[in-house]
């Protein structure tokens, strides 16, 4: 497998509430947490590193080679209530982090198959050469209206409410996460990344991305079509290939 991992302030910003981190397991298999804070721009950037970094201690002290499907998919949510805890905590102690929160995307991939859990609307996708899945559900109130046929989801990447989330981490005592497990071998990919980014690029417009460039420009180019076509947010995007090639 092959990490690769970039955060970007974008256009608009003053600073960068994205966190991102990843990493390998001793074993190979292979993790990407990505974060969105919310709360203000001291609130959100704080929210985003706790979580992320407690997801990160928590995943790296608690794996085990052996583990099976429904240790991992335990090992994630125990990783997420932390890091929940961790940020409401924050937020309802220190001053100036009141409402702060976050969304988070934590993927593990181990032995072809790929581990998701996720609130808010950070995303997942998996890809190939030939095709591209979302895998993650959006939190959100605009997803809501898609899923009532209210809106389409052409409509609802312009809606004016489509960053209002209904799901976020660290403001709630109690997060309600979704997990996901997926197959993932051969030419796979797992493209991790915030509204920043998935606001701006298109299903069809990523899976040509995927088609005709290296893993390894996939960041760099992502970010930089988001920031043509307008940058108006930060942009953090994760990939992992199942593949050690290119």
């Amino acid at each position: 497998m092959r990490l690769f991992s970039q955060s970007d302030i974008g256009l608009r910003r003053n600073s960068n509430q994205d966190y991102c981190m990843t990493g390998y397991f001793p074993d190979g298999a292979a993790y990407a947490i990505v974060c969105d804070g919310m709360g203000g721009a001291n609130g959100g950037s704080t929210a985003s590193r706790v979580a992320t970094e407690t997801i990160s201690e928590t995943i790296t002290g608690g794996y085990r080679t052996e583990m099976d499907r429904g240790e991992i998919e335990a090992l994630m949510k125990l990783a997420i209530d932390y890091a929940n805890n961790a940020v409401y905590e924050m937020a309802t102690h220190i001053a100036g982090l009141e409402g702060m929160g976050t969304t988070v995307v934590l993927v593990i991939a181990k032995d072809d198959r790929l581990h998701v859990v996720h609130a808010g609307d950070s995303r997942a996708y998996l890809c190939t050469n030939d095709s591209i899945r979302q895998i993650t559900t959006d939190h959100s109130i605009v997803q809501e209206l898609v899923e009532a046929g209210q809106i389409t989801r052409e409509e609802a990447r312009i809606h004016p409410n489509r960053n209002l989330i209904t799901r976020a981490l660290g403001t709630e005592p109690v997060l309600r996460t979704d997990y996901n497990i997926v197959e993932f071998k051969d030419d796979a990919k797992v493209i991790l990344c915030t509204d920043g980014m998935s606001n701006y690029i298109t299903d069809d417009s990523l899976l040509d991305f995927i088609r005709n460039n290296n893993c390894s420009e996939l960041t760099d180019k992502l970010i930089e079509k988001a920031k043509e076509l307008g940058g108006s947010d930060n942009i953090t995007v994760a990939v992992i290939s199942a593949s050690d090639g290119e």
